[in-house]
This record gives structure tokens, C-alpha cells and sequence, in this order.
């Protein structure tokens, strides 16, 4: 009952937001300069008969697009972060009000009376998240899922296998789109631009030659290691390394040490995460472990201290995969396997 009454209420916030005129709302442009607008998303269209002037983020990476779109004055709400922002957009972040550090209720994203919902993953926008897609549509939201986590996956959401590695496209084309739903294409294009003269710069600043690496995200009990096809596969394909689990298509498939031992890679990519959802999230505890454990300890890598520490956020797929590839160009120059 209380349930049910929470949203009632927050369905009546909403619907009064949704139905006042507001005369400050600014024009904006789609694509084609005009609203309402609409694209293909994740197997929906998406449409905004105006430019969203109350947008609630569920993931790092959707609020780090919009922050870097010049957006955060038109935004409600952050939620589900696993590292710090960007600096840059370190300013504009502290304006937006934080739901929660992982994921808010549903009736904590209605209560800011959203007029547009973003989220990186499925997991977070879909059954067993924060609300399904559906859900937010009942109550009049349009929402939009990052691409990246819907095109070329077997198994949709959470940590599924991939048929088709994602690639930075994937990435540009959630700016773009995100961009013109939101009324700032110009402001995406300059983005996407500038993206991409950061990964030429990063892969051409150095040469690499038989590398192997492993991508340790998150648990020491059952790690997390990156599979063939998100995220880190960007950085090894950029950089010309070789991920030593590269025959598995899932994407976060958890490994235990005895293999991770037997594989023994050139370097250990490991995730320096500030969230507390999972053991070992920090750099630090992930080397205390790795130099402890009997197993691992053993390792190449480990007994070299070769080891490579990037941002939760880099090994996702989002703007920030770019900056991760210049993060693993710099590690690897650092520790002498790269020119």
C-alpha cells in the first residue's frame, strides 16, 4: 500500500509537471533543428516533443555525457557511480543532486519530476533496476539506454556475452543522439570530434609489440576479468595488445586465479573504483591481494609490480574508454614495453 501511494503521488508531481507551460523553455534543435524529435533506440523510438529541461541520469557514464554537452543546468539527478568525474566537468557535477551513489528507488527518480531518463545499462533501466523502460512510460518519461549495452549482445544487460565487440561507434553514437534528443547537436558533434583526436593522439604516442594483458575490474573472491568484446577490447585494439582471456565473448566473466595464473600476462590492468558493492574495488587492495595470495603472487606481472591502474569508468564502455586508452599508452611507456 505504501508503494502504491508513494507513486501515486510522485505520478501526481509528475503529471503536473508535465502539463504546466513554461515560457523560459528554451527552442533547442534535433537534427533537423525542430522538436519534437525522435530516434531508434536499444529496439524503441524515442521521442521528446521538447527539449528536457528535467533529466535524471542512472549511470556514470549518460551523466558524463551530458555534463560534457554543457547540460548539468537542465539536469535533476546522478546516480550509479563507480569512480570520481572527469575533473573537467568536476564544477558542473556538484550542481546536480546525487540520488544515491548506486542505484536510487523508482520513486526517488519521479519525486524530481523527470521529463527524460538516461542510463548506460540495462541492468539499471530494466527489470530488477531501478524501473523498466515501461514503467518510466507510464508515467509519461521518455528514456534512453547507451547503445553500447543493446547492439552486438547476446544476452541483454548486466554482463552478457557479445556477438559483436563493441566499438567506439557505439560510444559516439549515444553523444550524438543524446545530443539531438536533448536539443545541443552541435554541441555533440564538437564532442565526438574531439574524441576522436584523443584516440588518434593516444595511438599514436606509442608502439607497442607483443604485449599481453589482463583487465582485472572488481572481487578478489570471484574476479571479474574482461572477456574479448567491451570495453578494454577498445583499448587493445587501439593499442595493439593481446588480452589473455580474448577467447571468452562474455563480457565480465568471472575467472578463478588458478587460471588467471596459468594465462600469465606481460601486465595486469587493474580497476581503481571508489564504489563499496564489491571486495578488492580499490587499486590498492587489488595489489595488497595480488601479492599476498599464493597463487597469484607467482605471476610474472605481480613479481614485476607490471601493473597499470585505470578508473572504473575506462573500462566501461563511455566517453571515458577514450581517456582509458591514454591511460594504458602512458602505463605501459611508464613500465618499458611500449616506445
Amino acid at each position: 500500500m505504501i508503494r502504491r501511494l508513494a507513486l501515486a503521488g510522485c505520478a501526481a508531481l509528475l503529471l503536473a509537471g508535465c502539463s504546466a507551460t513554461d515560457d523560459d523553455t528554451p527552442v533547442g534543435a534535433s537534427a533537423d533543428g525542430s522538436f519534437p524529435t525522435s530516434v531508434e533506440n536499444c529496439g524503441e523510438k524515442v521521442t521528446v516533443d521538447a527539449a528536457p529541461q528535467r533529466i535524471v541520469s542512472l549511470n556514470q557514464g549518460t551523466t558524463e555525457v551530458l555534463l560534457s554537452l554543457g547540460l548539468a543546468d537542465r539536469m535533476v539527478g546522478t546516480a550509479t557511480w563507480t569512480d570520481p568525474v572527469l575533473d573537467s566537468l568536476g564544477a558542473d557535477n556538484e550542481k546536480v543532486k546525487r540520488l544515491a551513489d548506486n542505484a536510487p528507488s523508482f520513486e526517488a527518480v519521479l519525486a524530481e519530476e523527470p521529463d527524460f531518463v538516461t542510463a548506460s545499462f540495462s541492468s539499471t533501466l530494466g527489470k530488477g533496476g531501478v524501473a523498466t523502460r515501461k514503467q518510466f512510460a507510464d508515467f509519461g518519461v521518455p528514456t534512453y539506454l547507451a547503445p553500447s549495452d543493446c547492439e552486438g549482445k547476446v544476452a541483454n544487460g548486466g554482463d552478457g556475452a557479445r556477438d559483436q565487440p563493441v566499438t567506439l561507434d557505439a560510444v559516439y553514437k549515444e553523444i550524438d543522439q543524446i545530443a539531438q534528443l536533448t536539443g545541443v547537436p552541435d554541441k555533440g558533434t564538437a564532442l565526438v570530434d574531439d574524441l576522436k583526436a584523443k584516440v588518434t593522439a593516444a595511438r599514436d604516442s606509442v608502439h607497442v609489440k607483443d604485449v599481453s594483458v589482463l583487465y582485472w575490474f572488481a572481487n578478489s573472491e570471484s574476479p571479474y576479468m574482461a572477456g574479448c568484446c567491451g570495453a578494454p577490447g577498445i583499448i587493445d585494439r587501439e593499442l595493439g595488445l593481446h588480452n589473455v582471456f580474448d577467447d571468452t565473448t562474455d563480457e565480465w566473466p568471472q575467472i578463478n586465479w588458478e587460471v588467471v595464473a596459468d594465462r600469465n600476462p606481460d601486465v595486469l590492468v587493474i580497476g581503481d573504483l571508489t564504489r563499496k558493492s564489491q571486495t578488492a574495488e580499490t587499486a590498492e587492495a587489488k595489489i595488497a591481494f595480488l601479492e599476498s595470495n599464493p597463487v597469484t603472487r607467482e605471476m610474472d606481472a605481480v613479481k614485476n609490480k607490471r601493473y597499470i591502474e585505470v578508473t572504473g569508468a575506462e573500462m566501461n564502455p563511455s566517453l571515458r574508454t577514450v581517456y582509458g586508452i591514454q591511460t594504458v599508452a602512458d602505463g605501459l611507456k611508464k613500465l618499458g614495453l611500449a616506445d
